[in-house]
């Protein structure tokens, strides 16, 4: 029996790599005799850094940089064996999160992107030649303004002066001057991964869906909103790349439209730009099960999420898969889902998350292992 193990993490309580783990453990203990291979998943999403560098090994490098508000920040990124070439990998939480601030610090009209355009320019001028963005998780709205200044991008006003941080400052944009753009972060190829297809602006748009989460007031989102419209004119006007209605600008508070914008970024799934890299599809020839999971499965689970994308890719290769999750809302037509609440309720699942999710592997291996005894004892009586 061979189990490929391939979870996303369980939020609040284990990593993807934690979580793999834990269902490695428990799966071995239920079934002595089961080749289980670990694959720490994400979708592009904070967290996304910590499984890529599970799951394909590399270095990780930090650096101090400017937080959503300006203050010194330690950040990292990671370099990876990608499939071309080392490729680093840049999760923007970790310079310009919304978990870098209280709530009390919150403000979208001042966070910039600044952080993540650092961690850009280091990986570029160390070499990096393929940088994959993963963005999620923002404290800012200012369409990657912050990052495209950190990468010598200057955003002028009419009286010809910088731009300063936050969204609303867009509202003042005048002119992009592209001159200054480093020569190592020109000359790299950037892929943005995303778990969200939503336009820059307009109701689904970066400021009406994320921008009361990050603290903006009804007014605030109106008006960054109407400062994202402005932005994405004089981008058009100056860059000649439309941004304002393309599936996935509005990420992470714009940072998907700048990063297309200014650095000719290509913007894609991010589950999909994971399992490319770790080689998913292939790890998939000879299983005999996919296990996956998340820690909330629910109807937004089955859209650009890692269990959708598992799912798919197992159906692909005629692999069965089963779902191993902390709360199970939405159901699958032929898949099976397993929640920590439902066997161990909610204190439990989230007091002793790993311990439970070992138990919960192990009862499901081998209730799997019973069932398929079952049916071969009865696929043999049939034949006689």
């Amino acid at each position: 029996m061979r189990v490929l193990v391939a979870p996303d993490k369980f939020r609040g309580t284990l990593s993807a790599s934690d979580a793999a783990q834990a269902i490695a453990v428990g799966w071995r203990r239920g079934d002595r005799g089961a080749e289980v291979e670990e694959v720490p998943m994400a979708d592009g999403g904070e967290g996304t850094l910590d499984a890529m560098v599970a799951a394909l090994g590399g270095e990780r490098r930090r650096l101090t940089v400017s937080g959503p508000l300006g203050d010194p920040t330690p950040a990292e990124y990671g370099v990876v064996a990608g499939t071309d070439g080392p490729m680093a990998v840049v999760e923007m939480a970790r310079a310009s999160g919304l978990a870098l601030m209280s709530p009390a610090r919150r403000d979208p009209m001042r966070a910039t992107t600044r952080g993540t355009g650092e961690l850009i320019l280091d990986a570029c001028r160390r070499g990096g030649r393929r940088v994959l963005v993963c963005i999620g998780g923002s404290a800012t709205n200012d369409a990657g303004a912050g990052m495209a200044q950190a990468v010598g991008i200057r955003l002028l006003d009419e009286r010809g002066d910088d731009l300063r941080p936050g969204g609303a400052a867009l509202r003042h944009l005048a002119r992009v001057d592209m001159r200054g753009l480093d020569p190592a972060v020109a000359s790299a190829e950037l892929v943005v991964a995303s778990d969200v297809d939503n336009p820059l602006v307009g109701p689904r748009g970066a400021s009406a869906v994320y921008g009361p989460q990050k603290g903006a007031t009804p007014e605030q989102v109106r008006g960054l909103d109407d400062a994202l419209r402005h932005f994405a004119a004089v981008v058009y006007r100056d860059l000649a790349v439309d941004v304002r209605d393309l599936p996935g600008a509005g990420a992470a508070g714009g940072l998907g439209a700048g990063l297309i914008a200014f650095l000719g970024a290509r913007l894609r799934p991010g589950v999909e730009v994971v399992m490319d890299a770790v080689r998913l599809r292939e790890r998939l020839d000879g299983a005999n099960l996919a296990v996956t999971g998340e820690g909330s499965f629910d109807e937004q689970s089955l859209h650009g999420k890692v269990p959708a994308g598992v799912l798919h890719a197992a159906e692909e290769h005629r692999v069965p898969a089963v779902i191993l999750c902390g709360t199970a809302i939405a159901a699958v037509p032929g898949v099976r889902v397993f929640s920590l609440v439902d066997r161990f309720g909610a204190d439990t699942a989230n007091e002793r998350a790993r311990w439970a999710l070992e138990e919960l592997s192990a009862e499901v291996s081998v209730l799997l292992q019973r069932e398929r005894r079952e049916a071969e004892e009865a696929e043999r009586a049939r034949q006689l």
